[in-house]
């Protein structure tokens, strides 16, 4: 079990492709710590051993804080929920995909960029029901778990999607809003190869609103970064590199062609309202998508023997 240092009162672990993320309040601000998401199915048993780590045995987080409710986010929070009975707090955009009322839009394996495209098909995009935990985030009095944090709407990625950002030392927790390597690519996932990159192209179904969300965080000029898939990154190379993205966003991020690009997935308070119709070649793609994800497979097992 291995975790990282983000900044003070700042942790994070990788869990296979994706980070969790734990932050501690400051004596004075409030007490306790929080636990930003949730990580992929079966990795509840990892979360508790850092929580442990950190904070002792038999600690709890004052709250769950969600970035968004994507499966790789959320996939031992049901799990986590019967060890851990705590507030669960999501944007009210989220609300519907954490409340079993509407399903996302379905991945788009055609995106280009590498093996993690073409597996997203079989991420689970049926909703979770945690409506007894559930809490709506108020996007002026923040979080009260969390006070000296501000959470900052980056939808794109999401409807939902949130971003968390320390406006004392510039920490910057971004979920999927930007990641710090290319999500589509297995390799660059795998090694941790660093390099600021736009959302997950695979599951981002709103590439105008994802725009605005990345120019939104790079105002603010962080000096420290974590984000959901990569590691942390710090100082100049963050500096440029997000400011590039932010500059180039149409050119770097946004795929040539796809299911979401030109017309983005329609969303409301109540889940889904529009899918743009699928325009691939299904057979074809199907026979690809099958040949990859055996691929990603063997490549993740033996990944995790190495790293786990």
């Amino acid at each position: 079990m291995k975790y990282f240092q983000v900044a003070q009162g700042v942790w994070g672990m990788r869990i296979y492709l994706v980070n969790v993320f734990m932050i501690a309040n400051r004596r004075g601000a409030a007490r306790g710590w929080v636990l930003v998401d949730a990580g992929i199915k079966g990795a509840a048993s990892k979360i508790i051993a850092m929580a442990e780590a950190l904070f002792g045995p038999g600690t709890k987080p004052a709250a769950i804080i969600l970035t968004h409710g994507h499966p790789d986010h959320t996939g031992a929070l049901s799990e986590l929920l019967k060890y851990w009975d705590v507030p669960v707090y999501a944007h009210h955009m989220e609300l519907p995909y954490l409340t079993g009322r509407s399903a996302y839009p379905p991945a788009d394996p055609e995106v280009g960029g590498g093996l993690m495209s073409l597996m997203s098909w079989i991420w689970r995009t049926k909703p979770l029901n945690i409506s007894r935990n559930i809490r709506e985030i108020d996007l002026y009095d923040g979080i009260p778990e969390l006070p000296e944090w501000k959470v900052i709407h980056t939808p794109g990625h999401t409807p939902g999607h949130i971003s968390l950002f320390f406006p004392l030392n510039t920490t910057l927790i971004a979920g999927d809003a930007f990641t710090t390597t290319e999500a589509e690519s297995a390799l660059s996932v795998l090694t941790y190869h660093k390099k600021v990159s736009g959302p997950p192209k695979y599951f981002t179904t709103d590439w105008i609103a994802a725009a605005k969300s990345v120019r939104k965080l790079a105002a603010l000029q962080p000096r420290i970064a974590a984000t959901g898939h990569g590691g942390v990154m710090r100082g100049k190379e963050l500096s440029a590199g997000l400011n590039l993205l932010a500059n180039r966003f149409e050119s770097i991020a946004v795929p040539q062609s796809g299911r979401y690009v030109g017309h983005g997935a329609v969303a409301d308070e109540n889940g889904v309202r529009y899918i743009p119709p699928y325009t691939g070649t299904l057979k074809r793609n199907a026979a690809v998508a099958a040949a990859a994800t055996i691929l990603g497979f063997l490549l993740v097992r033996k990944a995790a023997k190495v790293w786990g």
